[in-house]
């Protein structure tokens, strides 16, 4: 299993990771008709010096600044519903000393289409070790429980350490779970993602690009025999049909979670200039809360006072040591298996439906709290004794609302089990305070938080999203469709959205109690809401393939 725990994450602190910082000063030029010798001073005072001129009209010359340098932090665009911070901030090379400089006013590459060469890079001509190809790609496969992604990324060796420069991304449904006891045929199912990479990866580059496949909770789900039934297929088929590397160890596996958490930690806070060996000692990390399909991490930073004899973060898994960028970080971090949305879907299904008259199956239709007014679901009821799977109909009618919803979130929640060590967020979890220990610091939502809040907020607006908001949509979701009429255009995203999404009602209640109910985070609380930087996508890929690029790899004959 490769670890963030792992030294590669060292490579980082001579400019491993997106070039992306900066940008290209303008300066205007003042022309006065008065006179040679008036014009002569006045540009003199006003002009643009020699340096000045250098970065005007040679931009690609000037070098990114490297680890030793004092870079300001960017902070997200506020407020940042999707984290895209400008392309413009691109335009800056990155290079050892000593290396060959492209010269010229050829623009930096941001994705595929605009790479005038794929097996070239347009910061050198000539890698910093001999022994080094000049471009490196690496691949990555998100094995999630609701389908499987792919992240082509591009690296150039100009410098000490690998430069990341932009990614190509391509997904597909169903996940490999859906593919129980067809282990061929989930194998098979990654080919439109490995196709997509035989087009991007030049030829020549192939076999020294490593590919690795990450499961996530949803094959994990499926129990040790049937999983592996499926990886060992995948490693065949990657070894038969394509030529990309494939690590010895760890290259097709079932991820765990903690790690899940932290490479999207690395990867947010990375791109997002906070734990960068030049990143100012003054700014603080994002707390990172990831939601899938199956289940859900957190991931943060706790500020532990010293001072007091009890401000300690008590010894466990949740607790991780980080060597990254030169510093290290003491990072809380937890994977809650089954809390995941679509399996919190389930849970609060099943739930209804053994309600509706105290045991399963009694009615054909069955109310749903959770379910918009006026909207209508048939949704598949296991019972997880006797194991029967069976179709039920529910149905929102009149009872639909974010009230009634929340009480039967709060009980799926599990809140009052027991702690067995205190503080707890949730199901009997120990989690320091986040009011004591985190509690300013800055929230970043990603994965289903944001598909699921992002298209119900106009793209213009300009007031921040709180845990508030969030209740505040749910409300509006689950009366309806009279409710959406008067909240949200006909033609908006919102309304594409809502449409035969009976169950939007449910997922905005249930990532409401699970920020405030389960980590008890106050209704105040502000949030970002994140999707991509610069065209990267933000989550655990990219926090993941650091390492593998930065380990020792064999090229493929």
């Amino acid at each position: 299993m490769l670890s963030p725990r792992s030294s590669n994450y060292k490579q980082l602190e001579t400019g491993m990771g997106s070039s992306r910082v900066g940008g290209v000063r303008r300066f205007g030029w003042k022309k006065f008709v008065i006179g040679a010798g008036v014009i002569i001073g006045l540009v003199w005072v006003f002009g643009p010096r020699k340096e000045d001129m250098y970065e005007k009209y040679i931009p690609i010359l000037r070098p990114a600044p490297l680890a030793e340098e004092s870079t300001p932090v960017s902070p997200p665009a506020s407020p940042s519903h999707n984290i895209h911070p400008s392309h413009s901030s691109q335009n800056q090379n990155q290079h050892s000393a000593g290396d060959d400089i492209v010269v010229g006013a050829t623009p930096i590459p941001t994705s595929v289409d605009t790479d005038p060469d794929l097996s070239k890079t347009v910061h050198c001509t000539k890698p910093h070790k001999p022994d080094l190809p000049l471009v490196q790609y690496a691949l990555m496969i998100d094995a999630g429980s609701t389908g499987s992604r792919i992240h082509i990324y591009k690296f150039n060796n100009c410098g000490p350490s690998p430069v990341y420069e932009y990614e190509v991304f391509k997904q597909t449904k169903p996940g490999l779970s859906d593919y129980e006891g067809k282990p061929l045929a989930a194998a098979e199912s990654l080919d439109v993602l490995l196709d997509e990479a035989m087009r991007v990866v030049p030829q020549a580059l192939r076999g020294c690009t490593p590919v690795a496949v990450k499961a996530t909770a949803g094959l994990r789900l499926l129990g040790a025999e049937k999983s592996e039934e499926i990886l060992e297929a995948i490693r065949h088929r990657l070894s038969e049909k394509y030529p990309f590397t494939l690590p010895e160890k760890d290259g097709v596996v079932i991820m765990d979670g903690s790690d899940e958490g932290v490479y999207a930690w690395i990867t947010t806070n990375y791109l997002l200039k906070t734990i960068r060996a030049d990143s100012p000692a003054d700014v603080k990390s994002f707390a990172v809360l990831d939601l899938g399909g199956a289940s859900t991490q957190i991931v943060f930073e706790p500020t532990l006072d010293m001072s007091k004899p009890d401000s300690t973060l008590e010894p466990g898994e949740h607790k991780y040591d980080l060597d990254f960028a030169g510093k290290k970080r003491v990072l809380y971090q937890h994977s809650y298996l089954g809390y995941g949305l679509m399996r919190a879907r389930k849970s609060v299904h099943r739930l209804v439906d053994f309600m509706a008259f105290g045991k399963p199956g009694a009615e054909k239709e069955v109310a749903n709290p959770c379910l918009a007014k006026g909207t209508k679901r048939v949704v598949e009821v296991e019972d997880e004794q006797l194991n029967p799977k069976r179709n039920v109909t529910m149905i929102g009618a009149d009872v639909g609302s974010f009230e009634s919803c929340n009480r039967v979130v709060e009980l799926v929640m599990a809140k009052d089990a027991i702690c067995e060590v205190k503080p707890c967020s949730f199901n009997g979890v120990y989690q320091p305070s986040l009011l004591e220990t985190f509690p300013k610091g800055k929230i970043m939502l990603l994965s289903y938080f944001y598909d699921r809040i992002r298209p119900l907020i106009p793209a213009d607006s300009a007031v921040p999203i709180h845990i508030s908001t969030i209740a505040t949509l749910a409300q509006q979701v689950c009366l309806g469709k009279p409710s959406w009429d008067e909240h949200w255009s006909h033609d908006s995203e919102a309304m594409k959205e809502l449409e035969d999404r009976p169950e939007y009602c449910l997922d905005l209640t249930f990532m409401h109690a699970l920020l405030r109910l389960g980590y008890e985070f106050s209704a105040s609380r502000e949030v970002e809401l994140g999707k991509q930087v610069d065209g990267t996508e933000l989550g655990w890929c990219l926090g993941a393939t650091i390492a593998m690029v930065g380990a020792d790899l064999k090229c493929r004959v």
